[in-house]
């Protein structure tokens, strides 16, 4: 069976206007922005008037999302600490939620020039995983980039460095490759930075997968590529689901909604419900690149408002574009994160 769209009906907006909106099971907040860094109040406020106003980034075109049916939010963050306080509103709705938490060492490499110093990352890191659980708490390494001065041996002991310190408070390990060739933006803000990128080798990769092998074994943690095309699993690192069916089935087993919608039955027969289970549907996410292995979600980030202004970043057109977008921007009342 497979996934045909979310169910389609009518909304009130905050204007006593109808409009036709979709009812996502499951929203991702989000790819393109870090919500819980910088759009706190506004995620809230939306999810009090149950709607949000996605813009298409390449053709402006408006969708409403509403959260009437919503079970599940993952929420995608470099810096979650405005956040946390506020996650038991969340609980207070029954509603279930995890975390890409992206915890990267570029401090001195100026690729991450807005980002906190990464000690006060790792610290957040730790307090969202004791909060949480740590299999709720992903770590994301993403992207792996190498420089002139960042080398394949340098990527392996910044994400050893980390690793140590927050091994504890998570269960698994993502990661990408840049891939830095097929996007012109990209290109582009590394040049004006006057960053000296390089591609990715099969020497730098197979490098780094037997480091990380053996990073497995010594901290015990899972390895997982993003996206990526190629079979590492002879180092034992897997394909990753960031919106991932198994993680839910696992964490969220008693959400008969939830489960209804992945088309799992009789968990609660089982003596360890959801452990190694997965969707015995086709819910595979058509909308994202073939090598990705997500189950559908509905994204509501946008493009060029993320204010971490990360060089690498595919969603940001230019810091110039990000800035005059978040300086007409409304924090709490704007249907959308990038203000109409």
């Amino acid at each position: 069976m497979r996934f045909n769209g979310w169910e389609r009906r009518e909304i009130k907006t905050d204007t006593g206007e109808k409009a036709n909106a979709i009812h996502p099971i499951i929203v991702s907040a989000g790819r393109s922005t870090d919500i819980p860094a910088f759009y706190s109040k506004w995620f809230f406020n939306r999810l009090d008037n149950g709607y949000c106003l996605w813009i298409n980034p390449f053709n402006q075109t408006r969708q409403y999302i509403s959260f009437d049916k919503t079970r599940l939010f993952v929420f995608w963050s470099k810096n979650p600490e405005k956040f946390i306080d506020r996650l038991p509103e969340l609980e207070g709705r029954n509603i279930n939620y995890y975390f890409q938490f992206t915890l990267n060492d570029y401090e001195n490499d100026d690729l991450e020039p807005g980002v906190p110093p990464l000690h006060r990352r790792i610290d957040v890191f730790k307090r969202l995983s004791r909060q949480i659980g740590k299999e709720r708490v992903i770590w994301r390494f993403d992207p792996l980039v190498l420089t002139d001065r960042i080398d394949a041996a340098a990527l392996v002991e910044k994400i050893y460095k980390i690793g140590e310190k927050i091994s504890p408070y998570t269960e698994k390990l993502v990661i990408s490759f840049a891939d830095i060739a097929c996007y012109k933006n990209v290109q582009r803000n590394l040049v004006r930075a006057g960053i000296q990128y390089r591609l990715f080798r099969d020497e730098d990769i197979l490098f780094i997968s037997e480091n990380l092998q053996q990073l497995s074994a010594d901290l015990g943690l899972v390895v997982a590529t993003c996206a990526e095309k190629m079979d590492l699993s002879a180092y034992g690192i897997v394909h990753n689901k960031c919106i991932d069916d198994e993680l839910m089935i696992k964490n969220f087993s008693s959400d008969e909604r939830l489960m209804k919608f992945l088309g799992v039955k009789n968990l609660s027969s089982n003596l360890f419900p959801g452990f190694g289970a997965k969707s015995p549907l086709n819910l595979k996410d058509k909308g994202q690149r073939k090598a990705c292995n997500c189950i559908v979600s509905k994204d509501i980030g946008q493009y060029n408002t993320c204010g971490y202004l990360c060089r690498y970043c595919y969603a940001n057109s230019s810091e110039k574009r990000v800035r005059e977008n978040r300086s007409k921007r409304t924090h709490d009342h704007s249907e959308s994160i990038l203000a109409i």
